[in-house]
């Protein structure tokens, strides 16, 4: 799949949230975000015949808090949603770290090809980075009306995930493991 279409499937029920939610309200943007994601997750395995890891607990989380938002008519829980997952990535991450297991080599494998320093470093940088994400998001909504927070998870959220990611790529340089040669046939 190519990246555009993969950036239309990460991105496109959290546009159709902020959508939803400016024109009908919170609670119309938690349903059509929960149809979204399941949309977006089918779209995913039909293209690919698979769903990564990520994206899995992510539409979790927003089925889950989501549902009870609507069930009980109250935004507190699609709002502490992003703290709750940003809190578990964080954890697993500090986890792995003190525990020496690399989640993050496991996640970006296949993608990255890093020194078991730059594994550790990236995933601990992570760690960091999701905890502050969750302290962000309960200032926010703690702080702000709701309209204001659906801007910043749309608008503050989803920009500064890709300026941290964009500021790692030293550590990435860095820590580039080279290619390993491809295994050559028997000569005649």
């Amino acid at each position: 799949m190519n990246q555009f279409a993969r950036l239309a499937i990460e991105a496109g029920p959290l546009a159709a949230f902020f959508v939803a939610n400016s024109q009908a309200g919170i609670m119309t943007g938690t349903a059509v975000f929960m149809v979204a994601i399941t949309i977006a997750l089918v779209v995913s395995w039909r293209l690919e015949r698979r769903i990564p890891i990520m994206p899995v607990v992510g539409a979790g989380f927003v089925l889950l808090f989501g549902g009870l938002t609507l069930w009980l008519q109250d935004d507190l829980f699609i709002k502490i949603k992003p703290t709750l997952v940003n809190l578990l990535f964080a954890i697993v991450l500090f986890v792995a770290h003190a525990t020496h297991r690399n989640v993050m080599k496991r996640l970006l494998g296949t993608v990255l090809n890093l020194s078991e320093d730059g594994w550790r470093t990236l995933g601990i940088r992570w760690a960091w980075f999701f905890l502050l994400l969750a302290v962000l998001n309960e200032v926010v909504w703690r702080n702000f009306a709701t309209d204001m927070w659906v801007n910043f998870k749309v608008f503050g959220i989803m920009p500064l995930t890709l300026l941290f990611s964009a500021f790692q790529a030293p550590l990435i340089m860095r820590h580039q493991l080279p290619e390993e040669p491809a295994e050559s046939g028997p000569t005649a």
